[in-house]
């Protein structure tokens, strides 16, 4: 079966008029396609300051008829997260989950280092990982979701704080060839490149794009328009990702 997803990251939310609306519309739009995705993605920095009231917005925004799945990234806080977003006890480890859609196990990986804007997939989350890819039915295919990239993407912004010793995930991946790609977030640009031979895709932010080096000094370009990623998982393996923007009606 073809898997539908959609990916949005970055959505900040901090109480403002303008993160809400920004977040609200890219909503909406999901809700209204003629074709319903299978699940949405959020990968991480979903809160601005990780208060438990940006979070309780950010259920009220997330709601949808069809799974939301999140994973946290730099700007979120584990404790306040779990509690008013997951509607779980309130813990400071890790946030790891497997979601199965439509036949593919999509893990939300928890790649943060509370306090710090760099990630790191730590002992507990590749413990996690292996586990839960090792326990996958023969044939399942799977994703891999997480904020910081493993890679640099010639910012250097982004390229500051991604993701620490990648050659973890890399030695997973290559034990793991059922996994058909990285879906990441936390660089405010829509970007593909490819981690240990897959696909990297690292989704557009909703609350602003980053301009790259040649595009000129501003790095915060706050007004164009928010973004997202479908990607399409077919029945053979292979991901095909469309970026959009989504305009004011």
């Amino acid at each position: 079966m073809t898997l539908l997803l959609a990916q949005i990251s970055d959505l900040h939310l901090d109480g403002t008029d303008r993160a809400t609306r920004r977040a609200t519309r890219v909503m909406d739009h999901l809700r209204a396609l003629p074709r319903p995705v299978d699940a949405v993605l959020v990968t991480g920095d979903i809160a601005d300051h990780g208060e438990e009231a940006e979070y309780e917005q950010a259920a009220r925004i997330l709601a949808a008829p069809f799974p939301v799945l999140t994973c946290p990234g730099n700007h979120d806080a584990r404790p306040a997260y779990r509690k008013a977003l997951l509607r779980q006890p309130p813990g400071p480890g890790p946030v790891n989950q497997v979601h199965h859609i439509a036949g593919t196990a999509i893990l939300m990986c928890d790649s943060t280092i509370p306090g710090h804007d760099e990630g790191r997939l730590d002992p507990e989350t590749l413990a996690w990982m292996y586990a839960t890819l090792d326990g996958l039915a023969p044939g399942t295919p799977a994703l891999i979701a997480f904020h910081q990239p493993p890679v640099e993407l010639h910012h250097p912004l982004p390229d500051s704080s991604r993701l620490e010793e990648p050659g973890d995930l890399a030695a997973l991946l290559d034990a793991h060839p059922r996994v058909a790609a990285v879906l990441t977030g936390h660089a405010h640009t829509a970007a593909a490149s490819t981690f240990a031979g897959r696909p990297l895709i690292v989704a557009p932010a909703v609350t602003w794009t980053l301009r790259m080096p040649w595009e000129g000094d501003r790095p915060a370009d706050r007004e164009q328009p928010p973004g997202l990623a479908f990607h399409v998982l077919d029945d053979d393996g292979r991901l095909t990702t469309h970026f959009r923007v989504v305009l004011q009606a």
